[in-house]
């Protein structure tokens, strides 16, 4: 699996609210200079990210974004999967029955699930605290991810 820049964006920008929790809600102008990242890019994150329940949105003078839910219970498997469409190694692995033909015969499937075990049970247990708390955590900051 690699994580495109709209999975690291994501994750850079949750990390600048997480990181002024408490201050409201954040400008989307804000988190784009701090972290360096395009607005125009940060808009089709945000996007993902809204209607799937992981930030809040406020428009208006005083609007902006906040996380929708306490940081050290949004998992960075739960955002890669909003922003990447998944997490598995392999494509056979994103369905549930398995689309592939040779799924009962495959040899290798095992393996490509094993993997896929350990990427989700990592990722799933890495929460934005976590990564805030190694960071040192508290402010603002440059999160390069």
């Amino acid at each position: 699996m690699k994580v495109s820049t709209r999975g690291r964006y994501a994750l850079r920008m949750l990390l600048e609210l997480a990181s002024r929790r408490g201050e409201g809600f954040v400008s989307l102008k804000t988190v784009a200079e701090k972290q360096g990242i395009s607005k125009q890019y940060l808009e089709q994150i945000v996007a993902l990210l809204h209607t799937s329940d992981i930030i809040r949105a406020e428009r208006g003078k005083q609007g902006g974004y906040m996380l929708a839910k306490d940081p050290a219970v949004c998992t960075v498997g739960q955002v890669l999967r909003v922003t990447e469409g998944g997490i598995a190694p392999v494509d056979c692995l994103e369905g549930n029955p398995n689309p592939c033909p040779k799924a009962d015969v495959c040899a290798t499937l095992p393996m490509w699930a094993g993997l896929g075990k350990v990427i989700a049970d990592y990722l799933d247990g890495v929460t934005l605290q976590d990564m805030l708390d190694r960071r040192g955590g508290h402010g603002s900051g440059n999160y390069t991810i």
